[in-house]
């Protein structure tokens, strides 16, 4: 039988999510609070199927609502990574229904659904199709043997960081975390993207902090020049947020951090360093990571109705789009990345 539940009044809801195969950071009470805490036009909805007292399989989809790119529903907002949590195709067929139900009720443009390790389990649907990569390290052997896959390039830049004056410090207060922020404002400004809000930040920090989030600060003669903000779920690290002040970038100091990354995963028994979501069409970011020697997945994501979903990726719109973030002071690029969260998801 197929219920909606809310994760926040259902005590078995976290204990599902950590036991479930696919379940991941995103899935969890938490990050419904941060989402709809964080970004007023999005609503959760989780659907369940139940079972001798405990919950089989789960399909949360948000409603995300926009008068300027269409209303939609999205498994799940912001989440690089993400599955139905399912176990055959049965059950996600049963969810799904409901969540066509809930579109059409809603009258969504289209329904999103992301995956990492289920798309086997989604078929006998009219879905749309569009794929990512996600690059990965596995960590759960010698480090000489990870170190030996790295480009020779990478091995080269590891070797000169102990004389490169760079300083690591990890974050435990508000205040490092707004400089992390003012990091990734400058970083998005630069690659012409809208930067997220910092009451989006905030709540991560407060929902996740220390358990299942760990902030990274690389220091040049006491200076903050980059930042990677972790995400730590089971067995895996994921590098979510990265950013760097680029005046310093000769430095490398990202580099220094997911170096640093790999040394203290791997002593906390960690075993999957995860490089997080790429498109296919990034070649210089897809380079990067596969400097690290990295192992690659396909992300499918899968559209209901086929066809219907928003595309101005290299368009005109989008290129006067990215200009006008590269060219805005702080203080514009801080309204306009508000104005685009306020649609996005």
């Amino acid at each position: 039988m197929i219920t909606k539940i809310d994760p926040f009044e259902e005590p078995r809801w976290d204990k599902f999510v950590e036991g479930h195969p696919f379940g991941l950071i995103y899935h969890l009470s938490g990050w419904k609070r941060l989402i709809e805490n964080s970004f007023k036009h999005m609503k959760g909805h989780y659907f369940v199927i139940n079972g001798d007292n405990e919950i089989k399989a789960a399909l949360p989809v948000f409603e995300v609502r926009s008068w300027l790119i269409g209303d939609r529903l999205v498994s799940i907002p912001f989440a690089t990574l993400c599955d139905p949590l399912v176990s055959n195709k049965n059950e996600f067929t049963d969810l799904f229904g409901a969540v066509k139900a809930l579109s059409k009720e809603l009258r969504s443009s289209y329904v999103e659904i992301r995956t990492l390790n289920s798309a086997g389990l989604i078929s006998g649907e009219s879905l749309g199709k569009k794929s990512y990569l996600c690059h990965f390290l596995r960590l759960d052997r010698d480090l000489a043997a990870i170190e030996k896959k790295f480009h020779p390039s990478l091995r080269q830049r590891i070797r000169k960081l102990g004389k490169s004056g760079l300083k690591l410090r990890v974050a435990d207060n508000e205040n490092d975390l707004f400089l992390f922020y003012k990091l990734n404002l400058m970083t998005r400004k630069r690659l012409g993207l809208p930067a997220q809000p910092y009451r989006f930040f905030k709540t991560l920090w407060s929902e996740f902090y220390p358990e299942k989030l760990r902030l990274l600060i690389a220091e040049f003669e006491n200076i903050t020049i980059a930042g990677v903000l972790l995400f730590l779920f089971r067995d895996r690290v994921s590098a979510e947020f990265t950013a760097t002040d680029w005046k310093f970038i000769k430095t490398n100091p990202v580099h220094f951090l997911y170096w640093e990354t790999i040394n203290w995963a791997r002593s906390e028994g960690y075993s999957v360093f995860d490089l997080g979501r790429t498109e296919k069409g990034n070649l210089g970011l897809m380079s990067f990571k596969d400097s690290w020697g990295t192992e690659i997945i396909e992300l499918p994501q899968f559209f209901y109705p086929a066809g219907n979903k928003l595309e101005i990726k290299n368009s005109l719109v989008h290129k006067m789009i990215t200009n006008v973030f590269r060219k805005s002071p702080d203080f514009a690029a801080q309204i306009l990345g508000n104005f685009c969260y306020a649609h996005l998801g």
